[in-house]
């Protein structure tokens, strides 16, 4: 039997003309398998999937007696370290929370808005602590670990 008869017979009376079946997927299965991809690659986007914080580098630090928005509690500084933008909120005495300004639905920057933060692009806020409250549903923001030497006034992020 010739190879294209077999496949046709192989496929029980499908219109393929054999090559797909000898490619192992056919048009129609490649686009609707590409079109779920598509649509399950746009709800994680949506869901809040946290891949846009910045990677900080081992022994990232700053001087809390730089800014003097920290010698409060509930002070808010914005800062850059390590090339990334950071928002350092002064949570107690000696606790510190340090957030990625990267809002996590599409990678835009949030800026302080009161007593939190406010995604320009899509309204998404955030609270000080970074938790989302409201506007665009996402995540919330990413919070690296601190670590506060009172006696050196140097908080260590990572």
């Amino acid at each position: 039997m010739h190879e294209k008869t077999m496949n046709r017979a192989m496929c029980q009376g499908c219109t393929t003309t054999g090559a797909e079946i000898a490619d192992g997927i056919g048009r129609r299965t490649f686009l609707v398998q590409s079109a779920l991809m598509a649509a399950a690659a746009a709800l994680a986007a949506c869901a809040g999937v946290d891949t846009t914080a910045p990677t900080l580098s081992a022994g990232t630090s700053i001087n809390v007696n730089n800014f003097a928005a920290l010698a409060n509690v509930g002070g808010i500084a914005m800062v850059t370290v390590s090339g990334a933008q950071l928002a350092i909120v002064r949570t107690g005495a000696t606790t510190f929370v340090a957030l990625s300004r990267v809002c996590p639905h599409q990678g835009g920057t949030v800026n302080q808005n009161g007593n939190g933060f406010l995604c320009p692009n899509h309204g998404a806020q955030f609270s000080s602590t970074g938790q989302w409250v409201g506007g665009q549903p996402t995540g919330s923001l990413h919070s690296y670990t601190t670590s506060y030497d009172a006696a050196t006034t140097t908080l260590s992020i990572g």
